[in-house]
């Protein structure tokens, strides 16, 4: 895998003066190859005694990468260099996948040999199947993801050296092989049918299809527009920088924790609804509008900075222009809904006409808050037929090979540390103790 591309120290800094001492610090400015220089503060405390203070890690740099970039201002997303549209609409989720991992599109025979390799590793091992009678049957999906998946290292010894380069290559290529195996048996153990093994002659998408969909007791045929939209998801959802799920499995990665337990804490922080579960939110939120003739009552609550109401599946964290994802998520989306002749569904004419009047409002269009991925993504996997506590398993199952590849980025790196963030303490100054007798 191609390691991080190594960034010059410009011959620029920057001058601080600390008022309160008259004291001057200058710091070397670092630039990249597209994108924001940085401030390279890594001396920062030993020369000046502070701290930098940045809740949410909105301003920094917490790393240096070369897998994915973003241009919130323009609704830029670049794999490794190329536009996710492109990806989207020329690719597959596989040949993303060893672009992701290795830097460079594949050629024929790398493309053959890497679904192979892939293809051949979707079985888990079958005491794993044992597990799930261990959780209840109303167990969230997420829940049962978290513990799974951190439970490979249990089972596969073989790949959790993490200094070994073909180790850490086996265990990206099982973990992006098995999450989504583990994720159909999770779907399959909640509504009580029969777990469905992986076909090694049906590609990546076709094959969670069917374990997710198919019985036994009669042949599962593929939608191909079906298979493809959920492709173009995954594709979609593969990676996005450093994200909340992206910085934890770096984090764990950085105590040089096995590979399995480091992704699947990034399962644990995807589950929140502020990130991975914003699909699921969409659909909550259509629920509660309940009816078309509602949506103007709703709008308006969401304007009202009194009102706990907000549209969820609008606007976004990074993106101040429209999200690049949503554009081909949205041309996705009536492709299915075409394909399913889907005309009636409530809950969908909700989100189609709120889409409408959204689009068309100044207030939205002012504040930019254009529909994101995660509205058109939730209404296609409804009308796929996925329950909502699916929806964000369906994230994971794609994020988990940028997890791997900015992981083995992380580990491959030569100056890398184990991360350790520091705080600005509020609390109480060190006091004495007091005997029981003298408390109040």
């Amino acid at each position: 895998m191609s390691s991080a591309v190594p960034q010059a120290k410009s011959q620029q800094t920057v001058t601080m003066i600390d008022n309160a001492t008259g004291k001057k610090f200058e710091f070397p400015v670092m630039e990249g190859t597209v994108g924001p220089r940085v401030v390279d503060i890594r001396k920062f405390y030993a020369e000046t005694g502070m701290f930098t203070y940045d809740p949410g890690f909105t301003s920094t740099a917490a790393c240096e990468s070369a897998v994915t970039y973003i241009d919130g201002d323009k609704g830029v997303l670049l794999h490794r260099g190329y536009s996710i549209k492109e990806l989207a609409e020329k690719s597959d989720f596989l040949e993303v996948c060893y672009l992701l991992l290795h830097g460079e599109l594949p050629n024929k025979p790398q493309k053959t040999e890497f679904v192979t390799t892939i293809t051949r590793h979707t079985m888990v091992h079958e005491q794993i199947l044992s597990f799930f009678s261990g959780f209840r049957r109303d167990s969230h999906p997420m829940a049962v993801m978290v513990g799974t998946v951190g439970a490979l290292a249990a089972f596969y010894h073989d790949s959790l050296d993490i200094d070994d380069p073909k180790q850490r290559e086996l265990a990206a290529h099982r973990m992006i092989a098995k999450v989504p195996t583990i994720a159909a048996l999770a779907y399959k153990y909640s509504i009580g049918q029969p777990f469905m093994h992986p076909r090694n002659d049906l590609n990546f998408s076709e094959n969670f299809l069917y374990m997710t969909f198919g019985i036994p007791s009669e042949p599962y045929k593929v939608n191909p527009v079906l298979a493809r939209a959920m492709d173009r998801i995954f594709i979609l959802h593969a990676d996005h920088e450093q994200n909340a799920s992206t910085s934890t499995v770096r984090l764990a990665g950085s105590s040089r924790a096995n590979p399995f337990a480091c992704i699947s804490s990034g399962i644990a922080s995807l589950w929140g609804r502020a990130h991975g579960g914003a699909n699921e939110a969409v659909l909550d939120m259509l629920h509660q509008i309940g009816d078309k003739s509602r949506i103007p009552e709703f709008i308006a609550r969401s304007k009202d900075k009194n009102d706990t109401f907000r549209l969820m599946g609008f606007g976004h964290r990074v993106y101040k222009n429209y999200d690049p994802r949503a554009e081909i998520m949205r041309k996705t989306c009536k492709e299915v809904l075409d394909e399913l002749g889907i005309k009636d569904d409530p809950l969908l004419d909700i989100a189609v006409e709120l889409e409408k009047i959204a689009l068309q409002d100044p207030y939205f269009i002012e504040k930019k808050l254009y529909p994101n991925v995660d509205f058109y993504s939730g209404i296609i996997l409804k009308a796929m037929g996925f329950p909502t506590s699916m929806f964000t398993v369906l994230f994971a199952v794609a994020r988990t090979v940028g997890w791997v590849s900015q992981w083995k980025e992380m580990i491959e790196e030569p100056t890398q540390r184990i991360g350790r963030p520091r705080q600005l303490y509020t609390g109480t100054p060190e006091r004495p103790f007091l005997p029981m007798d003298k408390r109040k």
